[in-house]
């Protein structure tokens, strides 16, 4: 079956699980065996459940390694078994994902006309008054030319902000090819450490079985470049550490826009960092475009990771997760169809 099942002993051990428990639960069937309900789920399984069914919606289970799962428990008593119960686990992890993919959409595509419009209205100008600048500053005295070169140091960086904001106006699809996600992971990590303190320490937990994910890799490598280096200035002056992971995730899926058919992206990567998290009140709105809660931020980056993990069809999800919390930028990408593995980058 392909819903997680466990089967659950008088005691509360678990005693057998399906092979949808073993992907969901990341633990092989004899990893699980005679471990607690508790401690595979953070659920308290209620005693009264082995005698009459129980459904219990919405509930937040703490799976093992401190992943947080929103999932529909359904526990039933076992009749052949005096005692024991059998739990189904329906999660809830693609349908939260596509409402966040809903609503950030409209976000990104105003952004999108916004951007052109001000990149056409905008960066033209600033070309020549960088070059007035220039030119002025020759017959300039060295206080002048310090005034001058103010000039020309502004117009770069509202220039460079430009430049990033005409991530958003190209709509043209990525064209994406069977990759191996450890590879880029790899060269993402190698660019995106380059220059961190030696009080930011980063952590690599990877399935080594994972298949090839269909993917743009330029785009996937900017995305985890700047999934990671936000990770490390979340960490702060104290530092911390920073966990990079894979995983193959059953049954994790969205709907395309054309046709409405189901669309599986069981291929995990999790961005995971010991920081504070977003306050609360822009956790919602993380993927909105100009919305930021660092001091100097513009607010751009989370939105361009979300158009261009949305461009490749994937999801991009933040959450604050585990025992302790900690923050988790999970990504979930489509994989690469079997005959393209063998010709994979």
């Amino acid at each position: 079956m392909p819903t997680p099942l466990l089967a659950v002993d008088e005691a509360g051990l678990i005693q057998e699980v399906n092979a949808a428990a073993e992907q969901l639960l990341v633990l092989s069937r004899a990893a699980l065996a005679g471990v607690s309900v508790h401690d595979a789920i953070g659920y308290e399984l209620n005693p009264t459940a082995v005698e009459t069914p129980l459904v219990a919606y919405g509930e937040e289970l703490v799976l093992p390694g401190g992943r947080g799962q929103r999932a529909d428990v359904l526990i039933a008593p076992w009749p052949e078994r005096a005692g024991w119960s059998i739990i189904a686990l329906h999660a809830q992890s693609s349908a939260a994902s596509i409402a966040r993919r809903s609503r950030h959409g409209s976000g990104t595509l105003t952004a999108a006309g916004a951007a052109a419009m001000l990149a056409h209205e905008i960066k033209n100008p600033l070309s020549g008054i960088r070059g007035a600048a220039q030119l002025l500053e020759s017959g300039l005295n060295d206080e002048a030319q310090a005034l001058t070169r103010l000039i020309r140091d502004e117009v770069d960086r509202i220039a460079a902000l430009i430049d990033r904001m005409e991530g958003f106006t190209d709509t043209r699809p990525l064209e994406t090819s069977a990759q191996n996600i450890h590879a880029i992971l790899g060269h993402a990590r190698s660019v995106a450490t380059t220059g961190l303190p030696g009080n930011v320490k980063v952590q690599e937990r990877y399935d080594p079985s994972l298949p090839h994910v269909l993917v743009h890799r330029d785009s996937l490598v900017q995305v985890l470049i700047n999934l990671i280096k936000n990770a490390a200035e979340a960490l702060g002056p104290h530092g911390g550490e920073i966990v990079l992971t894979s995983a193959y995730r059953h049954g994790v899926g969205t709907v395309t826009e054309r046709g409405g058919q189901r669309r599986s992206l069981p291929i995990e990567v999790c961005v995971i960092d010991d920081g504070p998290g977003a306050p609360a009140d822009l956790a919602e709105h993380l993927f909105d475009p100009f919305i930021t809660s660092k001091p100097t931020g513009r607010g751009l980056g989370l939105a361009l990771v979300h158009k261009l993990i949305a461009d490749q069809g994937g999801i991009v999800e933040y959450a604050r997760e585990g025992r302790p919390e900690r923050t988790v930028f999970r990504i979930l990408l489509p994989r690469a169809p079997r005959a393209a593995e063998g010709v994979a980058e």
